[in-house]
């Protein structure tokens, strides 16, 4: 399997990508996750204004063959959630890294120190295999 990974992201060892722009945060399922899960078709995702720490589940992603937590890799606010998800989360198969699932405000960017960037994460996919 030739996982796709992108340089600029942070990742969790829950398959969970970040963006960071500031304090303001992006957060996704890598290619790892859904090429794992194959077709997604279910998300639960949370409100605008919820707030997690991290580590905190803040949604739920099925395929047609499991179901998996999603993890909040730092905690902050939910300020927006990808709404065009909930009708179409193959989309998340398509493009895992466009099809981001909330964005917030990070409520403590030191946090970041704990995820593998791209080098770290495309080693431990390699482990799983």
């Amino acid at each position: 399997m030739s996982t796709k990974i992108l340089p600029d992201l942070w990742y969790t060892d829950d398959d969970e990508w970040i963006r960071v722009d500031g304090d303001t945060a992006v957060i996704g399922v890598s290619d790892y996750a859904q090429d794992s899960l194959s077709d997604i078709v279910y998300l639960e995702l949370p409100e605008v204004g919820d707030s997690f720490g991290k580590g905190d589940t803040f949604g739920v992603i099925e395929s047609v063959k499991a179901a998996a937590d999603l993890m909040m890799p730092v905690g902050g606010e939910i300020i927006e959630v990808n709404e065009d998800l909930l009708d179409t989360p193959e989309a998340v198969n398509e493009d895992p890294y466009a099809s981001w699932l909330v964005k917030i405000t990070m409520s403590d960017a030191a946090e970041l120190d704990d995820l593998m960037d791209a080098e770290a994460y495309a080693a431990y996919c390699e482990e799983r295999e």
